[in-house]
């Protein structure tokens, strides 16, 4: 007679283990360069921070040196976007949130008339106060 084999109902997760733990760090080493966005240099201002609704996020329009024009809300927020596209986004935005911050992010070494430009777009696009983001003066230390 022969013995019949017992069919074995374990699964052997050792290499999902293996494979989440790595998508884990991968996730964990990504995550905060997707979110710094565009890398500008801030001129330093002492104003005083706009006060910011906690439940919204604010448009924010990152004009470069060269003058490329960045949106944090756009599919793709680290490359160039058109101005037709930033033009609608925004005001798509606004329509369903005209209470949305909008702030205009430009590097230092941006000609005045391209930060200008920046924001007459935002202005076309219904946007009707626009922050300038700076950098908080370093603290004087006093010996």
């Amino acid at each position: 007679m022969r013995k019949r084999r017992r069919v074995l109902g374990e699964i052997n997760i050792v290499p999902y283990i293996d494979v989440m733990l790595v998508l884990l760090v991968i996730f964990m080493i990504t995550a905060p360069l997707l979110q710094e966005g565009v890398h500008v240099r801030l001129p330093h201002a002492t104003a005083k921070p706009l006060a910011v609704h906690a439940n919204l996020t604010p448009i924010v329009l990152t004009v470069d040196r060269v003058g490329h024009l960045f949106l944090n809300i756009s599919a793709h927020p680290r490359r160039p976007a058109a101005r037709r596209i930033i033009e609608a986004l925004v005001a798509a935005v606004l329509r369903h949130a005209p209470e949305t911050p909008v702030l205009v992010k430009a590097d230092r070494r941006t000609p005045y008339g391209r930060v200008i430009q920046a924001m007459v777009l935002l202005q076309r696009s219904g946007a009707h106060g626009i922050g300038l983001m700076t950098r908080p003066r370093p603290a004087r230390t006093r010996p």
